[in-house]
C-alpha cells in the first residue's frame, strides 16, 4: 500500500508526552508540518479520532524548547507491550518552535544526517 502524504515526514528520536496516557516512555518518531508518529513503551489507552495534547521535548542537538501540540489521533497499533501512534496535527500553540524543529529536521536531512544515515526521509 502507497501512501500519499501532504509534507515530508523528517525521522526524529524526541522525548514527548500524550495527555491522558500515563506509563512508560513515549518517543516522536516522525514530524511534519502536517502529522507525526510516536512510539510508546506500554500499552495506551487512547482513541481513533481523538484529539489530545501532545508535548514534544526536541533533540538536544536541535536548541529549540519545548513545545505542545494539539493532535488527532489517525491510527493506534497496540502490540502486547508498546503501541505505535499516528496522528495528524490540528493546533501548534508555540507555532515557532515547532516550524523552527520541522526546519532543524529538514536542515539535517538536506545534510545527509537523517537518523537512517542515508539522508534520506520516509515519504510512503
Amino acid at each position: 500500500m502507497v501512501e500519499k502524504r501532504i509534507a515530508t515526514r523528517y525521522k526524529t528520536i524526541a522525548k514527548a508526552r500524550i495527555d491522558g496516557n500515563s506509563g512508560g516512555e513515549t518517543l516522536l518518531k516522525d514530524l511534519s508540518i502536517t502529522g507525526c508518529m510516536v512510539e510508546c513503551t506500554s500499552y495506551a489507552d487512547l482513541e481513533n479520532n481523538k484529539e489530545y495534547k501532545l508535548l514534544v521535548l526536541p533533540e538536544s542537538a536541535a536548541k529549540i524548547g519545548e513545545f505542545e501540540l494539539l493532535v488527532e489521533s489517525k491510527w493506534i497499533r497496540n502490540e502486547a507491550y508498546s503501541c505505535e501512534i499516528g496522528f495528524c496535527i490540528v493546533k501548534s500553540p508555540k507555532g515557532k518552535l515547532f516550524q523552527r524543529y520541522v526546519d532543524y529536521l529538514a536542515w539535517r536531512y538536506s545534510h545527509g544526517n537523517s537518523m537512517t544515515g542515508s539522508g534520506a526521509s520516509e515519504t510512503p
